[in-house]
Parts: C-alpha cells; structure tokens; sequence
C-alpha cells in the first residue's frame, strides 16, 4: 500500500507528538521526582531533629542516575552547641526506590559518604556527642544507688545505641574521627569501609593516646539481633593497645584478634537491671609486658576465651560455661567482682586433663622460661579457688594445686633441674640483677659443708625459722603463704615472701630476684616439680640450701680474693671463727635471724656488744618452738644465754649503738622485719600438717633433740 504525503504528513505529527509527550513526561516526572526528594530530605531532617536536638544542614540534592541520589554536603550541629559542630561530608550519595519515593515512603540503601568529619568533644562540664546515647525509659522500680554503678546498663545503652544505627549497606571514603577531652585523644582515618549485607571490611590508621596502629578490619554484623563478627589485624606489624599504657602502666598486643558477641539479654529486676552477652576472644601473637608481672614479655602463641559474663549494678562476673584456651590448653573460669558495699572477688579456674607435654609446650614464654623444653609422660590437671572481701582483707581464702596422673620428666628444657644433686656452678646476684661471685656447690669446693657436718642447732634454728615443716611438707606452706598475701595486700607491695625452703633454693638457683608475680609462678611450678617427682632429696635440699645462702656484707673481702659471705663455712668463720659443726645454740640462732636480712645483721647489737631487743626476742620465741617439738632440750632452753662473742671478722662490721638498749620488751616485737621468715604459724605447732604432706616422708628432724657439739 502505497502511504500518501498527506498520511506521511499526519504520522510525522503523531510522532513528534508522542515524543512530545513524552518529552513532557518525562521533565514532569524528573521535576516530580526531584520535588520529591526535595521532599523527602526536609521529612529526614525534620525526623532526626525531632528525635535528636541537633540542627542538620543538607546541601542541594540531585538525581545522578536513575536511581542515585546526591548530595552536596551536610553538617550536623548540637543545639546545645551551635557553634559545635560535630560531623561534616562533602559529599553524600545513596540509592533511592523510585516506587517508594512515589508511594511516600522514600526507601534509601547503599549509603556512601565521601570526605567526612567527626569531631568529638569533651569538657569537664560537658559534650557535643552525648544526645546520641538513647535515653532508658524511667523505671518505676525503686534504684538502689548504695550499689554504685550499674555496668550492665551502661553497657547495654552502648550496644544498643552503636547496633542501631548501623546501617545494612554503606561506604566511607576519606572519613576522619577524631576525639578530645581533658584525659584521651584519639584520632582515626578510615581511608575506606564498607557495608554491605552485613558484610563489614575496610582499613583504618588509629591514634589513641600517642599509641599509632595501621588495622585491618573484616567481619559480619546482624544489627538486629545483636550479633557481630570482627577480625581485626595489624597491617604491617602488631596491633599495640591503647589506654592500657597510662591506665595500667602495661604494653599489650597482637597480631589477630577475632571477637564475636553471639547475644545480649537485658533484665531489668529491682536492682536496676543485668545484663548478660555471650561471645568469644580469641588472638594470635597475643603479648603482654608490665614490669609486676614479669621481668620479659608474656607471650602466648594462639588463646582464646569462650565467654558468658554478667553485669549488674555494682558487679561482673565471668559465669559458669566460659571457657579459656591457651594454646593447647584448656581451663574453665569462673569470675565474680562486686565493687560495692566493698571490692570482693572471687575465682575459680580449673583445667582439663591435660598430657604433660602439651601442658609444659603450652605455657606461656616469659613467665615459664626455665621450664621450656621440659618432656614427660602422663597427664597433669590444675585446680585454683580464691575470694577475697578487700574491707576485711584477713578474710582471704585461697588454695592452688596442680596433680599428676602416671606423670613423669623424660627430658628437662632450659634449666636442668637434676643439677641440684650434682657438683654445679652457682652464681650469687645482687637485688639489682648484678653477678656478684660466682663458686661450686659440691666437693670441688674447699668451703662446701656436707648436710652432716653442719651444728644440729643450726639446722634445727633455720628450719624452725624458715619453714618448720620442711622435711614434711611438698614445697608449700598454705597457711604461710595466705597470710603473706594478706600483707602484700594491705601494704600494697611484697612486703612478705611467704617462701618455703625449697622456694627459696629454687629462687636462688634457677631463676631471677625480681619479685613479679610470673617469677612466683614459675618459682611454685619448678618446686612442685622437684617435690612431686622426688627429684632431689629433703637432705640435700637443705645442704645446697646451706651453702649458697647469703649471711652477710657482700663488700667483705676475704684474704684470698673472694667476696662476700656465702654458704655456712663462710658465716661460722666471719662471725665466730669456727667450724660449722662447733656453733653453739645462741650462736646457731643468730645465724638464723639473719638470713631474711644478712645486711642488717650490723645492727643487732647495742653500745655494750648486747643483743638489741628485736634480737632477744627472735631468740626467745624460736627457742621455745624449737624446745616445744623437742629440738633441744628443757635444759638447752633454760640456759640460753643472750649474748655473742664475735671472734671473727664479722666484729669490725657492727654498727655498734651510741647507748645501750634498755627498752624492756613489754610486748612482741614485729616479727615482720624477720621477712621472709615463716613465723606466721610457728606458735600453733601443734596444728595439722598443711594440705599437701608428703605423709611417707619421715620428718628427720622433728622429735630429735641436737647431741651437744
């Protein structure tokens, strides 16, 4: 058919006005469309104001794609603050529904904020980011505010408020936060993070307190449910935390640390509510340093703690079901601490049945050290329980034991424990960590005494003394080591050692005189050790014991060379001019009460050679224990005499007081300057042996009075 000009005409008409039309449709629809957003935007703005009192300034929106939308810059300012602003962008960019904005409910995803600021801020008196936190709904339950704070409020009003306003889909690029107030600053540079369906990845540099880190971030986030996946890692180097450095003079760090909170469960009950989560920690390369915990790093290769903590108004705990791995070692423990009326704490950690080398290989370097590379057989199990009420701090229970099971050492590690039954070099340090001699303890040494050849009072003296149950016990005194702890608490420091013997001999042989609390455990370890496996005998404990200690001033110079006085030979001589074997009882004791302290040993005397009265009393109060479990007899303890005659070299050492002591003794001088004597239980000789004797041990020398030398 063929189209006439005028039908061709009328067609060209009917097109160009359809594309008219459409033409007209489309500038409706994109004017509609932006007045819609334009629309939209104001409703947001007025529906954060409404719901925060801030002011938000957005700058001119726009359609750049069908469905993006973007936005020329916003601020965010307190209304408390006008001049204070708290975040700025540059530029804004989201998807929008089309259907949505035409229906009236605008539906905006994939949020992209380009070039921001956050700027926080904090005085004594007040903040520009506090509106943020949701405010709880008032309870009509009574608070009982004698409890102090209520941790777990506090911290469910963060995870809700930091939950909430996640979004399911954003991107951040060149975003700064910074904060300042008069103790913290912080400062973080987000080069780029993204959101998407939960999904959370991106990079970040972090300075915190002068402390620099350049991190990794990857996980999973369900707002909704509470529930988070984080990964977080150094880039480059190890992630150093921050604030504990100037809150707890510590340096804490880690190459990986993965945390996960699986769930929350607020309460609200009369105590103003508890708060319950559940998750886990877990790190790799984890390391830790402060200088009362250990004299190096504390490191642990991969731990992992399983947690149910709860936090109410006044208290957290770690709760039955966590679970804690380190390394190839499993405990479970259980935590409670109450902040108010007063601080109370209270653990309990057990261990799985453990095979003793994944137990020795999974100790942490830098407190274990000497038992590094140790091999054995058979299983070992660990079992701790302590509470302490700190407004009565006598209260203090605490209990530790670690068991074999058909446990045996094949192979010794760093130090050779079996070297105290051998001929073996030992080097004397200062308290600073300085060498100061160095000599054989065995034959090879002219000066070396054998066990037999020392006086029976001497040994009698300072095991009474020092640890009275010595040749019974396994390497512990509970009883002295929980009053110990009870000092070291109320003063604030070590103030008591609380040491057994065989504490002692290990502390001075194998490991350093730094007092931490890592060097205590690895001094207990080592004694369970040589105890439990019957690796060297009471007898020559005592001897290596009575050689190596030191019993007077190190600046004393012998006529061959040596310094110091080390070892009984050297003591019987510098101070009596004789052999061991001839030392009376008086003669005996004062040996005895200078060992906690041999560079005070100068001041035991007054103007006329007599003994002060700290030192009578010392004599006094070990004699009579000594003739209570029949260590001397009744005629030894009634002629005492309280005077010394120094016939060695020790007499051009002592400080001589300018008058003589004339002060009577009315009551019991404080036996702590005897530290670390065990004097803490002597008195109750009577009392059953602590938890833990050897009971197939034969005590040699309870019930044995000294022949008379």
């Amino acid at each position: 058919m063929r189209i006439t000009p005028s039908t061709k005409r009328l067609l060209i008409v009917i097109a160009s006005s359809v594309v008219a039309l459409l033409l007209v449709a489309f500038a409706v629809f994109q004017w509609k469309r932006q007045q819609l957003l334009n629309y939209a935007l104001k409703e947001v703005k007025a529906k954060v104001e409404r719901k925060y009192p801030v002011i938000i300034t957005l700058g001119p929106a726009q359609f750049v794609g069908f469905k993006t939308v973007e936005i020329a810059g916003l601020s965010l300012v307190p209304k408390a603050a006008p001049t204070d602003t708290l975040l700025t962008a540059k530029r804004l960019q989201a998807s929008l529904s089309v259907r949505s904005l035409f229906a009236g409910r605008p539906v905006f995803s994939g949020l992209e904020i380009i070039t921001a600021r956050l700027t926080a801020r904090k005085t004594a008196t007040s903040d520009n980011f506090g509106f943020l936190i949701k405010k709880q709904k008032t309870s009509t339950v009574p608070r009982d505010t004698t409890k102090g704070t209520n941790y777990g409020l506090l911290l469910n009003t963060a995870l809700e408020t930091a939950f909430d306003n996640v979004p399911g889909e954003a991107s951040f690029r060149d975003f700064y936060v910074s904060y300042l107030s008069p103790r913290h600053t912080a400062l973080l540079r987000l080069p780029e993070l993204k959101i998407q369906d939960g999904d959370i990845s991106g990079r970040l540099t972090a300075t915190i307190d002068s402390v620099a880190n350049e991190l990794g971030i990857s996980g999973h986030i369900e707002p909704g449910d509470y529930a988070l996946t984080a990964r977080v890692f150094g880039v480059g180097s190890s992630v150093q935390l921050p604030y504990v450095p100037r809150r707890f003079g510590a340096l804490v760090s880690f190459d990986t640390v993965l945390v996960r909170l699986d769930s929350k469960d607020f309460d609200d009950d009369d105590t103003g509510g508890h708060l319950t989560v559940r998750g886990s920690l877990a790190a790799r390369g984890f390391s830790l340093y402060h200088p009362k915990l250990a004299s190096n790093e504390i490191e642990v290769k991969a731990g992992a703690l399983n947690f149910i903590a709860t936090l109410g108004r006044g208290t957290a705990s770690l709760d039955k079901g966590s679970e804690m791995v380190v390394n190839k070692l499993r405990l479970y423990p259980e935590i409670s601490v109450r902040m108010k009326p007063s601080r109370a704490v209270r653990i309990k950690v057990e261990s799985a049945e453990t095979a003793a080398n994944d137990f020795f290989s999974s100790l942490p370097t830098g407190i274990f050290d000497a038992t590094q590379g140790i091999r054995g057989s058979g299983t070992l199990t660990y079992r701790m329980h302590g509470d302490v009420d700190l407004a009565r701090v006598d209260s203090l229970h605490f209990d530790s034991s670690l068991q074999g099971k058909n446990f045996a050492v094949s192979s010794f590690g760093e130090e050779n424990l079996n070297q105290l039954n051998t001929d073996f070099a030992y080097t004397a340090y200062n308290d600073k960590g300085d060498s100061l001699r160095t000599f054989h303890v065995g034959p090879s040494n002219p000066d070396f005494t054998p066990y037999n050849d020392v006086s029976p009072y001497l040994r009698a003296a300072i095991t009474t003394a020092e640890d009275p149950r010595f040749f019974a016990h396994h390497g512990f005194m509970e009883k002295a080591f929980v009053k110990s702890a009870i000092q070291n608490i109320k003063e604030h420091r070590f103030a008591r050692g609380g040491s057994t013997i065989s504490m002692q001999l290990v502390k001075n042989v194998f490991l350093s005189r730094q007092k931490t609390v890592g060097r205590k455990a690895e001094e207990a370890l080592i004694v369970w050790l040589i105890e439990n496996t019957h690796l060297v005998s009471k007898q020559r404990m005592f001897e290596v014991y009575l050689n190596i200690i030191e019993w007077g001033p190190s600046k004393y110079r012998w006529p061959s060379g040596k310094r110091g006085i080390y070892g009984v030979k050297e003591a019987a001589l510098f101070y009596y001019g004789k052999r061991p074997d001839e030392l009376t009882l008086s003669e005996s004791l004062y040996l005895a009460s200078i060992i906690p302290k041999p560079k005070f040993a100068r001041y035991s005397f007054d103007a006329y050679g007599g003994l002060r009265r700290s030192t009578r009393y010392f004599f006094r109060l070990i004699a009579d224990i000594m003739a209570a479990r029949n260590l001397i007899t009744g005629a030894d303890r009634e002629n005492l005499p309280y005077s010394l005659n120094l016939n060695g070299p020790a007499r051009q050492y002592m400080a001589f007081a300018a008058r003589p002591d004339t002060t009577r003794s009315v009551s019991p001088a404080d036996s702590s300057q005897f530290e670390p004597l065990n004097l803490i239980d002597l008195l109750n000789t009577g009392a059953a042996p602590d938890a833990g004797v050897n009971s197939n041990a034969p005590d040699v020398e309870a019930g044995k009075a000294p022949k008379q030398p």
